[in-house]
């Protein structure tokens, strides 16, 4: 079965806050097997939320519907639904009698516009709301669920939690379930990863979609059956194949982040790690360190934004600096192994680039970056060229160089000056 969710509030169409509904109901269907359709997001304007519910319900099984159930003028999603299906507005003399016990209680006069919180479809179920005012409520109408849920988002996740999960399982007799898992991969393009697994990305079940993160690419396996053991199991048999292809660039899953395992590869080893920073001012230390128990492995950090520091502290040849430039695989290779001997680290991690928007040449565009490692095995320097603006360029510098890290600490680099 299919459903669409449609959710109302000038607020959200201008970025005012963020709609974590969306991200709960979406989670919360594809648990239940229900494939979603589409998201909508519509401002608080009566005729476009009644036009939105109109298109949805041709595609849809259910349609849910939140925010815009309160007191004030902007709240119209009601009005909308019922104009949509052609029905009139009832007042839920339950809720109606909460609301106002609610109110004499606290010794405040009962308001005209209580009556129009406590409305709801004529015809429609109605879902007490044991977390706010606003009930939910699903109507029926050829062939289609239309469901009203409210828009705090802990009060919908008490309409969904006690009434709307069950209905919709004993509706729809829900047998399926949709499970996923996310591979995490590093160190491999886009196009070359989705090459070498296009046969997985063609499968019908599990499916696998790539979505490309800032110096990442994420792989969702989603598989649908009708038990969990089920869905499990086919996301299990996609992953040997996935592994087989990608495994030597995958570094984790879910909630895994590469900062986190790389401090796991580390204690294992019994590692130590120091840093020289150019151009990426700290955010490659920064990045280490917001591992908890970070201390265990990182040693020392030093941003040598200058050449006098890089020559001086770092012990990188003048005449390196001046024959090949501070941004040049000599001189990184020099700040990596450097920093490792300075501060008697196991491993030296660098980096220095050109992040602009100024500084560039046609020899070193904005946007050259390169990124040292050095390590009792050897060191290790790689080039990239990144694009974006100095905030991007920075960060994906040193998301770059803990992917060099991950990647030494693997035993997966193949050769010197690559």
């Amino acid at each position: 079965m299919k459903a669409e969710l449609i959710f109302t509030g000038t607020e959200l169409l201008l970025g005012q806050i963020l709609n974590t509904n969306a991200l709960y109901l979406s989670r919360e269907l594809a648990a239940l097997g229900i494939d979603l359709y589409r998201i909508t997001t519509v401002g608080d304007n009566r005729l476009r939320i009644r036009d939105a519910i109109v298109e949805a319900a041709r595609n849809s099984d259910v349609v849910i519907i939140n925010g815009g159930l309160g007191p004030t003028e902007d709240d119209q999603t009601r009005e909308a639904l019922v104009e949509a299906c052609g029905v009139r507005e009832v007042i839920h003399q339950p809720t109606l009698d909460k609301i106002n016990d609610y109110v004499r209680v606290r010794n405040r006069t009962p308001l005209q516009s209580n009556e129009k919180v406590a409305k709801v479809p004529e015809g429609a179920q109605v879902f007490v709301n044991s977390s706010g005012s606003a009930p939910g409520s699903v109507l029926e109408k050829e062939g289609t669920a239309y469901v009203l849920t409210p828009g705090p988002p802990h009060e919908l996740m008490s309409i969904f939690e006690e009434h709307l999960r069950d209905w919709l399982k004993r509706r729809f007799q829900l047998n399926e379930v949709i499970r996923s898992k996310v591979f995490k991969v590093v160190g491999i393009g886009e196009s070359s990863a989705e090459e070498r697994i296009r046969d997985l990305i063609n499968s019908p079940n599990p499916t696998v979609a790539p979505t490309v993160k800032r110096g990442e690419i994420h792989f969702r396996v989603t598989a649908k059956a009708p038990s969990d053991v089920q869905a499990a199991d086919l996301i299990a048999g996609m992953e040997r194949r996935f592994m087989d292809e990608l495994g030597d660039f995958t570094y984790g899953s879910d909630q895994d982040n590469l900062e986190g395992v790389i401090g796991a590869l580390l204690r294992e080893k019994g590692l130590t790690v120091s840093c020289a920073e150019s151009c990426t001012g700290g955010l490659l230390t920064s990045a280490l360190t917001d591992v908890p128990g970070s201390s265990d492995y990182l040693e020392f950090s030093a941003v040598t934004y200058a050449n006098r520091w890089k020559e001086e502290f770092l012990d990188v040849p003048q005449e390196i600096l001046f024959k090949r430039g501070a941004v040049s695989r000599e001189a990184v290779k020099c700040m990596a192994e450097g920093i490792r001997k300075k501060t008697g680290a196991d491993i030296g991690l660098a980096v220095s680039g050109i992040a602009g928007p100024g500084g560039g040449t046609l020899e070193k565009p904005v946007g050259l970056v390169y990124l040292g490692l050095a390590m009792e095995e050897g060191t290790w320097s790689r080039k990239q060229m990144y694009s974006g603006g100095r905030k991007v360029i920075k960060e994906l510098s040193a998301r770059g160089a803990l992917v060099l890290l991950y990647q030494g600490l693997k035993g997966v680099l193949k050769d010197d000056g690559r």
